[in-house]
């Protein structure tokens, strides 16, 4: 789990960049009218909506701004027509590549992400290439845990019916449970006073490749960072795992 938690972290802090470029904001934007539109505009009775929500709110997205973009919804504001995809592909070295797009121009994504992919040796597939190594799931991180112990003891006592992982590395923790009990468990965090630093409904790899050489650690992780920076990208999910020791070596080279 290091080696993923710290391209977490690395996430974490790029996400907190993109917030100062407008860019999450147009992310969070998309996210909610989309949901909006799939499952109508009221969040009492559309929980992707609701879920979508939250995540702006904590975000510091303006609640007057979602009520602008729920207005969009119900045609009483004009605003674009919006797609949401599912891209699959493969990077170099045969790491999978599940991308959550949300678009406006189809044939415009597509080419701007093929480039992308050739850019650094992969390519894009047909549906069902690589989503098969996916599964959905809801995922809360813990880090910089003092004392990982209550931690653990607390989400198994209260826990257990909705815990379908729990792992605990040095100072950091994964819980992952099914996404229709994303939202309970929320609540119950909140509850035992546990406050995870980062919770979504995410698709994790049931397997993944190694990548044990900082020359392709390197090409992987420019791979990643290029696909989430990309405006039509909602998230990027790839199958690989960098050992910590590649992973630290990778990032010190990549940082200078």
């Amino acid at each position: 789990m290091a080696g993923h938690s710290k391209w977490h972290n690395i996430k974490h802090r790029k996400e907190r960049m993109d917030k100062i470029r407008g860019k999450l904001f147009g992310k969070l934007s998309r996210e909610i009218i989309v949901a909006a539109k799939q499952g109508g505009p009221d969040p009492q009775t559309n929980s992707k909506l609701r879920i979508a929500i939250k995540k702006a709110k904590s975000a510091g997205f303006p609640s007057e701004n979602i009520e602008k973009l729920l207005l969009k919804v119900q045609g009483k504001l004009e605003g674009e027509e919006l797609h949401e995809l599912l891209y699959e592909g493969y990077g170099p070295y045969g790491v999978a590549v599940l991308l959550e797009i949300i678009t406006d121009n189809r044939n415009r994504t597509a080419s701007e992400i093929r480039r992308l992919f050739q850019k650094y040796n992969g390519n894009l597939a047909e549906s069902g290439s690589v989503s098969w190594i996916f599964k959905r799931k809801g995922v809360f991180t813990f880090s910089n845990i003092s004392d990982p112990s209550t931690l653990e003891n607390k989400i198994l006592n209260n826990l257990l019916d909705f815990v379908e992982d729990f792992k605990v590395q040095d100072d950091e923790a994964e819980l992952i449970v099914e996404p229709e009990n994303f939202e309970e468990v929320k609540d119950q965090l909140e509850k035992l006073g546990l406050s995870p630093s980062s919770s979504d409904i995410t698709y994790i790899p049931e397997n993944t490749v190694v990548i044990d050489d900082v020359d392709k650690a390197s090409t992987i992780l420019k791979l990643a960072e290029a696909l989430e920076d990309h405006d039509d990208v909602q998230k990027a999910h790839l199958n690989f795992f960098i050992p910590p020791e590649i992973l630290t070596k990778t990032l010190e080279l990549m940082n200078k």
